[in-house]
């Protein structure tokens, strides 16, 4: 276990008689970027939502710079402090501005005077492209926007890790640039990231590792530039073929 950042060992979880995951294991050292892709339905967003226990697993272990994630003893909320999640749809309080979206984590959460708040706040505004928007609500902002402000408020709680649910699934086209954009700034900046997405352009540039699941277990893994250029699975490249046609190389 030494030196992984997260460890994730055998993970099972179904809902009744439907088995969603069957057994998923993986590793992420710090400042390591991986991506999982795979068809609709497969268990991506579940794992995601596993590791950082908003959905208990049934089987298996997680553990989180060396605690154990998955032991029934541990205070889970000190752990989501420290796992960053940017999901599909953005979840922001529409009664609130980008700046307070932001800085109520920081003052709910980790207990921080409003003071300081709102200026670690500023700061992660600033670092995904909004310091001109930090008094603007929800309904005044673009849905990439949007998806920018939830990404600062990950980035303002300075997680461990972050956890991407498919950050750019639910926008136009011509916004999800400027979310990609953001991620590729916090990569170049260190940080440790797990995203599912459909990005093969974003995914190949950034990512050490691609993941590519299946049916509830990973079919195959392997680095970026051999994963794209001579995957070994049969499924995979059937996968990538399709994936290409749909949305391209990517950006």
């Amino acid at each position: 276990m030494a030196g992984k950042l997260l460890i994730v060992e055998n993970i099972h979880k179904s809902y009744g008689d439907l088995e969603v995951l069957k057994g998923i294991s993986l590793e992420l050292g710090k400042g390591e970027r991986k991506v999982i892709i795979g068809p609709s339905g497969t268990g991506k967003s579940t794992l995601l939502r596993c590791i950082n226990q908003l959905t208990p697993s049934d089987k298996g272990k997680v553990w989180l710079d060396g605690v154990e994630v998955t032991d029934p003893k541990v205070q889970i909320n000190r752990i989501r402090q420290q796992v960053g999640m940017v999901f599909q749809h953005f979840n922001l309080f529409i009664h609130l501005t980008a700046l307070e979206n932001v800085s109520i984590g920081l003052t709910k959460v980790k207990g921080l005077p409003k003071k300081e708040a709102r200026q670690k706040a500023m700061d992660a505004l600033q670092q995904v492209g909004l310091a001109d928007k930090v008094n603007s609500y929800p309904a005044e902002l673009s849905g990439g926007q949007q998806q920018r402000v939830g990404i600062a408020r990950s980035v303002a709680l300075n997680p461990k890790l972050i956890l991407f649910d498919e950050p750019t699934s639910a926008l136009d086209p011509e916004l999800i640039g400027e979310v990609l954009n953001a991620m590729i700034k916090l990569a170049k900046a260190g940080m440790t990231m797990l995203l599912v997405t459909h990005e093969m352009g974003f995914a190949r540039s950034i990512c050490n590792e691609i993941i590519f699941m299946e049916n509830g277990k990973i079919v195959e893994k392997g680095p970026s530039q051999q994963f794209f250029s001579n995957p070994k699975h049969k499924r995979t490249q059937q996968f990538l073929h399709k994936i290409t046609e749909l949305y391209g190389e990517g950006r």
